[in-house]
This record gives structure tokens, sequence and C-alpha cells, in this order.
């Protein structure tokens, strides 16, 4: 019998954390977790694959319904080795001049697309969500990055936060458990 995690109108990360417990607590059972937001869908379902899982999505008048089945139990997800994730809180690197910090965020991402052989992923949290967006100058530079097999996590909530959800133009939005796991996976981290 399924498991059933009932994680409608819970803001993120709480869905997928929840969901994360219950597949460490039995990870071959199979899993039903209940959402209410397309965000809170994407999220477990992306843990769910990297942890294994095939996904159905059933939606209903109450919720989306996820369903996860595990074939192979034995399937465990391999730590990235050899990798450097970047973390992006501002849309100005460092503090002081805001039009300094604007040159100095452009240069170092130009940077990144110069030594992407090294770099797995980059997230962007807080006001770092607008160099993704619409009108972002650095853009080009974070798709160049994505093209070159480089993820781009974009944070739902902070997208939420800044009415941001119709002009996201690069990358993927992830939520905070998601982001701390790569970043604990990763060989190295940067912070901006």
């Amino acid at each position: 019998m399924d498991n059933i995690i009932d994680a409608r109108n819970l803001t993120c990360p709480q869905p997928v954390i929840l969901t994360k417990k219950a597949m460490d607590n039995n990870p071959s059972l199979s899993l039903t977790t209940i959402v209410s937001n397309d965000i809170a869908k994407e999220n477990v379902t992306k843990l769910a694959t990297s942890c294994g899982y095939d996904v159905e999505v059933e939606e209903k008048g109450d919720g989306i319904y996820l369903h996860l089945n595990r074939d192979n139990p034995a399937v465990i997800k391999e730590a990235a080795k050899g990798e450097v994730a970047v973390l992006i809180t501002s849309q100005y690197f460092g503090q002081g001049e805001e039009e300094l910090g604007r040159v100095l965020m452009n240069s170092f991402l130009y940077t990144l697309t110069e030594m992407a052989d090294e770099l797995s992923h980059i997230i962007l949290m807080n006001a770092g969500v607008f160099l993704a967006s619409a009108g972002s100058p650095v853009i080009n530079h974070l798709q160049v990055l994505q093209e070159r097999g480089i993820e781009i996590l974009v944070c739902g909530t902070c997208i939420d936060f800044y009415n941001l959800n119709e002009k996201l133009e690069v990358g993927k939005v992830t939520n905070m458990y998601t982001a701390l796991d790569i970043m604990t996976d990763a060989v190295k981290n940067i912070t901006i």
C-alpha cells in the first residue's frame, strides 16, 4: 500500500522535505505525495527522479498527486565529485556602489563561461534571481553556461516573492532543499 504524504498548501521546501523523509524511512516503499501547485510538483519530481524513483503525475480537483515508485531500491544517488557549485544571492557583485557591482557581476559570469569545465551548478537565491529574468544584463552569459551543461537553478520562493514568475528566461526553478543538497555534494562552493 502506498504511503500518502499530504503536502498541499505547504510552502517550499516542506513538500520536498516530507517526501525525502518518507523515502529515507523506507527506500523500497511506493509513495504518493499530494501537492497544490506546479512549483511543488516540479521540486518533488526532481527529488524523486534524482533518488531513482519513477514519477506518475495525476491532477485531480483537490490537488496534484505524485505517485513515486522505485523498481530497484538499491539505486542510490551518487555524490557529485570534482564539481564546483556557485551560489549567487544578489544581482550585484559584493557591496558598495551598484554600478560597480553590476560591472563586476558581468565580469564574474563571463569568466565562469571560460572555466565551465570545472563548474556544475549555479544557484540563484534572493535578489540573485533577477540575473535569470527578462532584462538582465547578464542573461547571455547564463544562457551560454546552460548550453554548456551547467545547471542553472533559480529559487522558486524568491521568484514568487519578487513576482518574476512570468519573467524567468534561463534556468530551472528549485527549492532550498535541492540547493543545499547540491552544495553539500559539491567538492567546492563559491558564494557571491
